[in-house]
């Protein structure tokens, strides 16, 4: 990683807590198994096969929580670029817009600013995942029946922080030196959504046409 994104990183920008795995638990360890993949410098395409023995949705829901720890902290690094002046809308290029919905404020689809909609997006998946009855942290506790439904929602709208990152803000990543760094982080993020089947293919379209995108 390099000096400057280092820099960046440990300002914790726009951040919000890490979801961390208590040690000694079954997730803990999943995660450092998951690392250690990663480090040894495996195929991203084998290190996010499902190791033998596991449960699939253990090993699911360590990879959400780490890549919303890691593309908070990419985010985090152009936020200052991405303003409501710069990105009055959130989208990724001509062609795509996505607009925001919950179930609070937003019940309609709604255009919003990219920095609104990342701030909005960001504290609704904190929610998630720090709930209990969605992803439980007691091994034995099973995982509820609207777990993947759940986590396709939050993979497919952190991948559209991709889209914008890559389409809307890449010049700044390059200027930092940081672009192999989001690089890898957006291969393992595809390769692992791919795996499982968890974002339809046509969500994944911005960045496959892109000229602009990363290579898959």
């Amino acid at each position: 990683m390099s000096h400057a994104l280092k820099q960046v990183f440990n300002k914790d920008k726009t951040f919000r807590p890490k979801r961390k795995f208590e040690p000694g638990t079954q997730r803990f360890e999943l995660h450092k198994k998951a690392q250690a993949s990663l480090n040894a410098g495996l195929d991203l395409k084998v290190a996010v096969q499902l190791p033998p023995g596991e449960e699939q949705n253990d090993w699911v829901a360590v990879h959400v929580v780490d890549f919303f720890n890691r593309i908070n902290l990419i985010y985090g690094t152009i936020s200052d670029y991405c303003t409501e002046h710069s990105c009055p809308v959130m989208s990724g290029g001509p062609k795509y817009e996505y607009r925001w919905q919950d179930e609070h404020k937003y019940r309609k689809p709604t255009a919003l600013s990219a920095p609104q909609y990342m701030n909005l997006l960001m504290d609704w998946i904190e929610v998630q995942i720090n709930n209990e009855d969605i992803f439980p942290t007691n091994v034995g506790t099973p995982f509820p029946k609207n777990f993947l439904p759940v986590v396709k929602k939050i993979l497919s709208r952190l991948f559209r922080v991709f889209v914008h990152v890559y389409i809307h803000h890449f010049d700044r990543i390059t200027q930092m030196g940081s672009e192999a760094h989001v690089n890898t982080c957006y291969k393992h993020f595809y390769y692992f959504v791919k795996e499982f089947n968890l974002i339809d293919t046509k969500e994944l379209e911005p960045l496959v046409s892109s000229p602009g995108g990363p290579c898959t």
